[in-house]
């Protein structure tokens, strides 16, 4: 069995020259796979965008935000080994889904020091450099293209 969770690519205007947006990303005090997108476990009575957002809220205090989209993408994982021993439940990986959502540029974040140590307005086109692990690192790579895609097309309308 598979525990459902949700992720959110959260996408500011940037300030200064380069890409015209910068993704949220948030570090957790570990060694491997520190960076990541915020995301959590959808709870009971949830859809994915309500946890997604409640999750953006717990890790970074942002509230402030608006969603744009959701991705027919999926990130389905096994645990290693070494975390199962810790589940006595019979979860054996996640399965996450992702929405996209503009905050404006002076939005404040806010990390709690313990379960999130820092985090980064990444540009977009750089995110390889801080996820490590490949198929997380393809796949942010291709729903940041297709949130980019509809940042634009949200920006762009009357």
């Amino acid at each position: 069995m598979y525990r459902e969770a949700a992720s959110i690519l959260l996408f500011r205007p940037a300030e200064g020259g380069g890409e015209p947006y910068r993704l949220l990303l948030l570090h957790k005090p570990r060694k491997n796979d520190a960076w990541q997108l915020p995301q959590g476990g959808v709870e009971a009575g949830e859809n994915v965008t309500e946890a997604a957002l409640r999750e953006l809220k717990e890790e970074a205090g942002i509230d402030a935000c608006t969603v744009i989209g959701t991705s027919r993408r999926v990130y389905e994982y096994d645990f290693p080994p070494s975390f199962r021993r810790f589940r006595p439940d019979n979860v054996c990986g996640q399965r996450i889904r992702f929405i996209f959502a503009v905050a404006e540029p002076s939005v404040p974040v806010r990390v709690d020091g313990v379960e999130i140590n820092d985090f980064m307005w990444a540009d977009p086109s750089g995110i390889g450099r801080y996820l490590r692990r490949r198929a997380y690192a393809d796949l942010v790579a291709a729903l940041v293209e297709e949130g980019l895609s509809l940042v634009r097309s949200v920006s762009s309308r009357p």
